[in-house]
Parts: C-alpha cells; structure tokens; sequence
C-alpha cells in the first residue's frame, strides 16, 4: 500500500460533500471581474471622465494600498486589472484556506480522519485529496473568471491573464494552508495562521506599491509577483512561473511535514488547561474563550496603526508627485488640505471595517460553543440566556471599539507629528466617531447569531457590504441612497466647518435596533438549532 492508497475514491466523495463550498468564492470573485468591465463604459464614457477618476484614484493612496497600482485606467481591461487583481487574488486564497484546512486539520478534530484511516488508506492521502482540490478547484475559478469576463466585453489576453494570476494565488495558498494544517493542533489555529500571512503579506504588498518602494521589497512577496503581470498593460506571462515553483517546494514541505508528526497533533502545541476550573461567571469565561484572538487582534491594530500612520506622515508627497492630483488642485476643485483630510477619513473606515471583523467572530465563536455543547450545561446553571448572549455582545462591542481606538491613536500621533494639516485632536476624534458605524456592522452579527442561527454565514453581510459601498461606491459614482446602506457613509467628516452629528444618532439607533432583535431572539429560540 503506498502513501496516497484510498486518494481517488476520497477525493470524489470530499468533492461531493465539501466542492460546493467552494462556489461562493467563485461567483464572488467573477462578479468582481465582470462587473468591472460591465459598469465602467457606462459610468466613465469620455475621456474626460476617466481622467478624472483616475485623478480621484491618484488622490487617495489609501485606495491604492487596497488595490495596488492603477497602471492605466483608460481602457475598461486596464480598470479591470486594478480593481479585480489583488482583491480577486486574497478573495481566492481566502477560499483555498478554509477548503484545506476543512480537508485537513478539521477532520482530524472531529474524528472523521480516524474513521478514513481505519480502512484502506495510505497515510499521505487526505492531504493529496486537499492539494488536489485547492490546485483543480483554483484553476475551475480561473477558468470560470477569465471566460465570463471576456464574454462581458473583456479583451481575451487581458481577462485570462488576470484570471491566470488568481489562479496562481489560490495555488500558491494551497501549499501555504498545506503547511499550515501540520503545524497547527486544530483548524482555527491552522486557519488563523494561514489568513493571518495572507493578511500580512497583502498589507506589505500594498505599501510597497503606495510608497513607491524599492522594487526588492515587491519581488520578495509572492503577491507581489501577481501584480507584475500587469494584466492590459504589459501582459506579462511569466511571473506565473515564480508562483508554479514556490507551490511546488511548499507542497513539498508540507508532506515532509505531514510524514514526520504524529496523528492529531500539530508542531506547535496546546497548551494543557488547569485541573480545576477558576472561572465562576459568564463574563470570565467569555473572556477567557476569547482572549487569545482578542490578544492577536489587538497586536494585529497596533502594526495597522503605525503602517497606516507612517503613510500618512507621506501622503503630502504622495499627492505632490500625482500629476492628475496636481490639475486637480490646478482647477480649484479641492485644495491639498481637503485631500489630506480625505485620506485621514478614508484609512479611519478601513481601519473600521477591519475592526468589525473581530466582534464579528466573537459572535460566532458563541455559535460554535453553542453547536459543538458546550453552550447548554453553562445555561442550565445560574446563568441566565440573557446574561450569557450580553457577554459575547459586550466583549465584541468593546473589542471592535478599542481595536479601532488603538490605531487611531497611533495614526493620529504620526500625523500630527508629521505636520501635514491635521491635528492630533481631529484625527482621534475622527476614530471616535467611526465607533458607532462599526458597532452597527458588529450588531447585525448579534442579529443573526441569536435570532437567525441558521443563516450564521449572513454574520459577514455587514463588512461585505460596507467595504463594498464605502470603498468602491464612489469609484462607480452610486447613487447616494445606496451608498447610505453603508454605516460609514454617516460618518462626519470632523474636519470640516459644521459636521453633521444626525447620521450618527440614525446609525445608533439602527445598532440597537439589530442588537435588541438578537437578544429576543436568543430568548426565545432553540439552542443548537
């Protein structure tokens, strides 16, 4: 029997059971695409109009670091390629992570790889069936992108290489997330490993591109071989290669890995509880179920803060160097202070929109309790089910708002150091009144997990819709009222001679609204149902 005896009869029955999971991140990452080459002959007709969103785009690094260079925003496959490249390629490695690591590591904590290790199966098998599936599935999505756009109205070569590089992405993760599960002694550790180098070598991806940094620091990043394909630019085809080869010694590492430990367990271990439990109430011990990620989080906004405020300490010269910002300011339509204060406003949501995602999963975390049992025997004491939920509630609420105070206060500390217009004072303030919107993407997550469970994935909707609207809406020029479903869209600009307050009262309230529908709904539903 060899190491991967029992792989193909394995791999049909996962595709079965677990491929479908897959589709969202293939319809999501073809909208993306499609759409792009739909909408911009419609919103940007003249030229005129695509030298002003190109100036707009220019103005506003921040919108670079999320979606790096706009190398020509002239022809719909040059729009295509800065809008849908980078963010197509997290989106796709995003989905391989969590495919291999559910073929892996997670059925291993559930003891479902102990029951296919009883038959005929060779040892390395189950992680030949996961590379197989996140290699196949990739290339699907690729296949899928690349021919929907160029049947919307997308060149050929163009929409293909730029499907090519998702592609390349999703099959770069997969040896990354292969890795990943032999290291970690459970999937949510495997997977916060896996997402958190995704995240990290996004962001550093982005940075090398808005600072014009020294070309060394795009070539040491994988990702940053993707964005030098310049898909409708140069179409250059072999950085592809770069991304075969480190698929292939990082599949290779990860078998080694595999052959050597031992089964269900990780190279980094858990940690042993104590013998006696010393929590002796809900709010303990929510915190203490929650502590680690919180912990991570928190490091995670103090580098976020110093990236973001070390950018901004920039953006003067950023924007001095941008010949379409500079007619811009030639004709009187903003001055450079207006777009600074822009710039603070723009980082100051993303940073909110990133800082929803850790009181998002708080919420599901106390789903996951709730479905795996361990929910019911703390209810079944003195505990109430309105004290339990208002635990998890209040940690998410609380850890969302001091993640976006954190980077805030690292954000305004470097720019008013840096003497670009804006104030210490304006700035945190700025970051405080970003708090309530994030409050409102984290109560739709209450919303759902206590009065509609079975629907938990719709926990995300507030941070996919935010980061939509309030990150891409402009760009596409949408009508207001769509863009107001945005929470962020509400925010006051502080900066200016007399902000608005009232978006921040109706954001307010539609928090406790979402919040108070979760607590009824909590009450009054079955558990693990």
């Amino acid at each position: 029997m060899s190491a991967i005896t029992g792989a193909p009869p394995l791999l049909r029955a996962t595709v079965r059971h677990d491929g479908r999971r897959f589709a969202p991140w293939i319809l999501i990452t073809a909208a993306l695409s499609t759409s792009s080459v739909l909408v911009y002959p419609w919103i940007f007709p003249s030229e005129e109009d695509r030298l002003a969103l190109a100036a707009a785009i220019g103005a506003n690094p921040a919108l670079g670091l999320i979606f790096g260079p706009a190398y020509d925003l002239s022809t719909v496959d040059g729009f295509n390629a800065w809008r849908s490249l980078a963010l197509g390629g997290f989106l796709t490695a995003l989905g391989v992570v969590f495919l291999v690591t559910r073929a892996t590591r997670a059925q291993e904590d559930s003891g479902q790889a102990e029951l296919l290790a009883s038959g005929v199966m060779g040892r390395a098998a189950r992680l030949m069936v996961a590379v197989w599936m996140g290699l196949a599935l990739s290339v699907l999505l690729g296949i899928v992108v690349g021919v929907a756009t160029a049947l919307c109205g997308g060149e050929w070569i163009a929409s293909m290489l730029l499907a090519a590089t998702m592609t390349a992405t999703g099959w770069m993760f997969t040896g990354i997330a292969a890795i990943t599960a032999q290291l970690g002694s459970e999937a949510r550790t495997a997977n916060s490993i896996a997402i958190g180098t995704l995240g990290v070598l996004y962001l550093l991806r982005g940075v090398a591109f808005a600072m014009e940094a020294p070309a060394w620091l795009v070539w040491i990043n994988p990702l940053g071989w993707m964005t030098e394909t310049r898909p409708a630019v140069d179409d250059d085809w072999w950085p592809l290669l770069l991304a075969v080869a480190l698929t292939i010694v990082l599949l290779v590492v990860a078998f080694l890995l595999q052959a050597r430990r031992d089964f269900g367990v990780g190279a980094i271990a858990p940690r042993p509880g104590p013998a006696r439990g010393r929590d002796r109430s809900v709010w303990r011990l929510a915190v203490r179920v929650n502590r680690a990620p919180l912990i991570t989080w928190a490091l995670a906004f103090v580098v976020l803060g110093f990236v973001f405020g070390y950018f901004a300490t920039s953006v003067k010269d950023l924007l001095a160097g941008d010949s379409g910002v500079q007619q811009v300011l030639a004709a009187g339509a903003t001055s450079a202070d207006d777009l600074v204060a822009a710039f603070i406003v723009t980082i100051l949501s993303l940073v909110g929109i990133l800082a929803s995602v850790p009181g998002v999963q708080v919420m599901l975390k106390l789903r996951a309790e709730e479905l795996e049992d361990r929910l019911e025997p703390v209810i079944a004491t003195a505990a109430t089910r309105p004290r339990t939920f208002a635990s998890s509630v209040v940690i998410a609420l609380l850890a969302s708002a001091v993640s976006v105070l954190i980077a805030g206060t690292l954000i305004a500390a470097l720019a008013a150091a840096a003497d670009i217009g804006v104030s210490f004072g304006d700035t945190l303030l700025q970051a405080v009144v970003t708090v309530p919107a994030v409050w409102t993407v984290v109560a739709l997550a209450v919303f759902v997990v206590g009065a509609r469970p079975l629907v938990s994935l719709a926990a995300w909707a507030g941070v996919l819709i935010s980061f939509a609207l309030t990150i891409l809406g402009p760009t596409f020029k949408l009508w207001e009222w769509i863009l107001a479903i945005s929470p962020f869209w509400h925010v006051p600009d502080v900066g200016v001679a007399d902000p608005d307050w009232m978006g921040l009262v109706w954001i307010g309230l539609v928090a406790l609204f979402f919040v108070a529908l979760g607590f009824v709904g909590f009450r009054r539903r079955d558990l693990a149902r």
